[in-house]
């Protein structure tokens, strides 16, 4: 089976449900993914790793560090920095905390990152873009230069779009109508 299709497998059995929820973007929905069940198992992060780095290679992009906000994105990033360094070609991963901390120095991203960088914003499940928009302003203020906003799963539900609309190009491994269908 090919990777991509393995990942929409890995998110149709281990992340998706069906019932009544409420997002982290306050929407409600009867489809519920947890990417975390998929992205935190050794299968997922194996499956993750070198999709992503394919996706980014695929866009022409050359990031120097990976990451985005916590804690959605955490697998993500340390799964593609790991396959980048097995393909010769290493990409640093970072976190964004949601609010800088009140003790030590204070950081709002923590990692690999350095001033200068060249990012790609990373991010489990965009819904609203709001977490992949909050990541963005965090890495410029901290002096990245963001090249694009990679998603493992597109929702289709404005995300994409209100990502493009603020000037970012946008990638996804795979649909919530792709998982859907394999459910």
């Amino acid at each position: 089976m090919d990777p991509r299709s393995r990942l929409l497998d890995l998110l149709a059995t281990r992340s998706a449900r069906r019932g009544s929820f409420t997002l982290a973007s306050g929407r409600q929905s009867d489809l519920y993914i947890d990417c975390r069940p998929t992205t935190m198992h050794p299968e997922g992060l194996a499956t993750i790793g070198p999709l992503g780095l394919h996706a980014i290679g695929e866009r022409g992009w050359a990031p120097q560090a990976i990451g985005g906000l916590t804690l959605g994105a955490d697998p993500v990033s340390y799964a593609i920095a790991y396959a980048s360094q097995l393909a010769d070609m290493p990409i640093r991963a970072f976190t964004v905390r949601k609010e800088a901390k009140s003790h030590g120095t204070g950081k709002v991203i923590e990692g690999a990152f350095e001033a200068g960088d060249r990012v790609v914003v990373v991010e489990d499940v965009i819904t609203t873009g709001g977490s992949a928009l909050r990541a963005v302003e965090s890495v410029r203020a901290a002096g990245g230069e963001v090249l694009g906003v990679l998603a493992v799963v597109d929702r289709g539900e404005g995300g994409r779009e209100a990502l493009e609309q603020a000037g970012l190009e946008v990638a996804a491994l795979v649909t919530a109508a792709e998982i859907v269908a394999r459910m």
